[in-house]
């Protein structure tokens, strides 16, 4: 993971379940937003007339009907419709969203501010470890609880514990699929990557 993108988790750790987006979707309804994709470094205040601008987008819709920018090394610079710059209570809300939309390819992100913009690209450079430590922050998307909040977890000690197994073996499974051997399994086992 990158410094920018490290930093940024950390500003707003924890990172938004699923349940606190859909209740922030519910309170902030038609959430609208201006996206621009530039070239790394390649950002102008006239990439606002390209045709890779999208103003007043619906972030999910846009980021998948445009994956391929992405994809193509691109980066995406969200700001507030209208405002040219972007306000600080979006950012965990986007950071979330973004990583929901590529959790199932299990697409690592970089995030950074600048210029007043969420910048989002693909991270390439990633490897297995950059992509288990990425997740690992966002992990309540896929699992569908925050640790901190009322989780559905089972009071009894024995009982939670089966739970929260279960909850790590599928999890494990899924990323065994994906990854093969490279994946290392137990991700909340701090000792995994010097078991024997």
């Amino acid at each position: 993971m990158d410094q920018s993108t490290r930093k940024l988790i950390g500003q707003y750790s924890p990172m938004w379940t699923n349940k606190q987006v859909w209740e922030f979707e519910q309170l902030n309804e038609n959430l609208r937003f201006d996206v621009v994709f530039a070239e790394p470094k390649g950002y102008e205040t006239n990439s606002w007339k390209s045709k890779l601008a999208f103003v007043d987008s619906e972030i999910r819709d846009v980021t998948v009907r445009t994956f391929d920018n992405l994809i193509d090394g691109k980066e995406l610079w969200i700001v507030n419709k209208d405002q040219g710059r972007l306000d600080d209570q979006y950012i965990p809300y986007l950071m979330a969203v973004m990583t929901d939309i590529m959790i199932e390819e299990e697409i690592c992100l970089n995030f950074r501010f600048e210029n007043n913009c969420l910048v989002v690209s693909i991270d390439s450079s990633a490897d297995v470890i950059d992509c288990k430590e990425f997740f690992e922050e966002f992990y309540h998307l896929a699992t569908g609880f925050n640790y901190d909040v009322d989780t559905g977890i089972p009071d009894d000690e024995t009982e939670a514990e089966i739970y929260l197994t279960r909850l790590q073996e599928e999890f494990d499974e899924k990323m065994k699929e994906r990854l093969g051997d490279k994946y290392l399994p137990g991700n909340n086992d701090p000792d995994t990557i010097n078991a024997k």
